[in-house]
This record gives C-alpha cells, structure tokens and sequence, in this order.
C-alpha cells in the first residue's frame, strides 16, 4: 500500500503544472525606474533585452533600445542579480586598455583611410556629410593631420547620417561608398568637395550635384548612377551605422583616438595635445615591455 501511494504521489507531480520561473531581470520595473532616472518621455519606445552575462561578477548586462520617430539610441546598463542595483556607465579592468570595450566594437576594414601606413595613433572618425561640425572637423584633420604626423597618425571615416534631421545624408553617404567602390583615391576628393559645397547641396539636387563632381573627376557617371539609384551601397553604411548604435553615438562628428571617446568639434590644438599624449604614451609603454625581468647579468667584454 505504501508502494502504491508513493507512486501515486510521483504520478501527480509530474502531470501538476510546471512552476514558473521567475525572470532573472523585471523589465517592467526596470523601465519604470529608467524611464524616471532618465527623463524618458512617455513618446520614447523603449525595448530592453534579455539579460546576459557581464564582466561584472555578481551583475547582469542589459541592453536597451530607444526610439522616438527616425531617431534611435542603444544603452547598457549592469543590473544585480537579485535585481535590487543598477549601475550606469563603463565597467574598466585594470589589467586592459581603459578603451578595450569600445575597441572590441570598432572595425576599420574596407574603409576609407589616410594618413600613415603603420600608424600609432588610429583615429576613427564617424561623420554625416550634411553636419556642419563634421565639415569642420574634417577639414581641420584633412589639413593636419598629414603635415604634423605624417608618419604617426591614420584616419579612418565612417558614415554615420542622422536622418532624424538630416534628410539628405545619407544619400551622400550611399553615392560616397559608391564612389569609393569605383575609386578609392576619388573618395577623398568627394568627401573634400561635398563638405565645402554642404550649404549649396539639398535632397532634391544632390544626385545631379554628385554626377557633377563625378563628371569633373572623369569618373564613369553611368555607373555612379546606376549604383546610386540601386542603393548599392547601402549595406556599407548600414553596417557604419549599426557599428555607430552599439557604440552609443548619439551625435556627430564622434571619433575614436587609439580608443579614447571624443565627442563634437574638437579644435586642432586640444587635438594635436591628444595625439601628442598618445604617442607619448605608446613610447613609454614600449620602453616597459622592452625591458628585460629578472635577469641578473655579469660585465663581459665579449657582451656588446
């Protein structure tokens, strides 16, 4: 008898409704809280995903994605376990580059570049053809960089449009990547001209403004065309853009000096100082390592 209530009882728990599991992160109550911390409007979307793991023991990492109309913005956020702490910013560990998250995140293949060769100094410059900073930035690292550092220093650009203002960039943005598929060197000579022709440049004109400049440069303006209108490109500067949103830029120009984060116009002498630092730091880094540990050495003179 006691056999056959024990197996009765085995029976009625495995058919009984299986136990809900508690999520590891209330995403309803997590907005709520963000929402009020941030000065979120009720008109923004907000999506949070599912937790994952951090390099922050005992915390979750959460992503969330905000939206309002064409304009979008991803954020992370460090939430315990237990769900009871959140905490807002950039997790550093001592024994990596301060700038190893952003840097894991930035990839410069197949993109326009110049400057020198084997740099060591990277900056990666995100930028929208239609924003007046950008054009100046740009033009103060086209007319820079290569005289102070011929040897040091690389630019990478990066399409970065803010259509939520700007309706015309990234249709600037797709022509540039088309023209760079035809002529690495002519790219150059667009992004020069389309920032000093910005003010004269509108949605409906850009296209005949282009093969123009296309036309000047005896580039092959039926090609450009026909890229042009296919979108061929857009799949280049969509990935620019899908780079730029998990990088968290929300502005521009943003660039990215060896890593460090640098927000809006920066003048030419706070970046000259950047750089200068940067190199500066490269040569005492160097120095370390080069030095030989634990060695202990007697004079010879058969030892240069």
């Amino acid at each position: 008898m006691r056999i056959l209530i024990s197996l009765l009882f085995v029976a009625m728990l495995s058919t009984a409704a299986p136990v809900k599991k508690k999520p590891a992160v209330d995403k309803t109550a997590l907005e709520a809280y963000l929402r009020h911390m941030e000065l979120w409007m009720p008109q923004i979307t907000v999506k949070i995903d599912d937790p994952k793991p951090s390099p922050l023991p005992g915390f979750y990492e959460v992503d969330v994605h905000l939206s309002f109309g064409k304009a979008s913005k991803d954020q992370s956020y460090y939430v315990s376990k237990d769900g009871q702490k959140i905490i807002s910013g950039t997790i550093h560990d001592l024994h990596q580059n301060p700038f190893q998250t952003d840097l894991a995140k930035l990839h410069t293949e197949g993109q326009p570049a110049y400057g020198a060769a084997n740099p060591k100094v990277t900056i990666v410059l995100f930028s929208d053809f239609e924003c007046p900073l950008c054009k100046d930035e740009a033009k103060s690292l086209r007319e820079n960089v290569p005289k102070t550092f011929p040897n040091d220093v690389r630019v990478y650009m990066k399409d970065f449009p803010l259509e939520a203002i700007h309706p015309w960039a990234k249709s600037a943005a797709i022509a540039g990547r088309c023209i760079y598929r035809m002529n690495e060197a002519a790219f150059w000579d667009y992004h020069d001209w389309i920032y000093d022709h910005q003010s004269e440049i509108t949605a409906d004109s850009l296209k005949s403004k282009v093969l123009e400049f296309a036309k000047s440069k005896n580039l092959d303006t039926a090609r450009l065309e026909n890229c042009i209108d296919t979108n061929a490109t857009v799949m280049d500067v969509d990935r620019n853009i899908a780079e730029g949103r998990a990088l968290g830029i929300d502005a521009t120009p943003t660039m990215f000096v060896n890593g460090r984060r640098l927000v809006g116009q920066i003048q030419w002498p706070s970046m000259e100082q950047i750089i200068r630092f940067e190199l500066d730091y490269k040569q005492k880094t160097a120095a370390t390592t080069d030095e030989k540990c634990c060695e202990v050495t007697i004079p010879s003179p058969l030892k240069k």
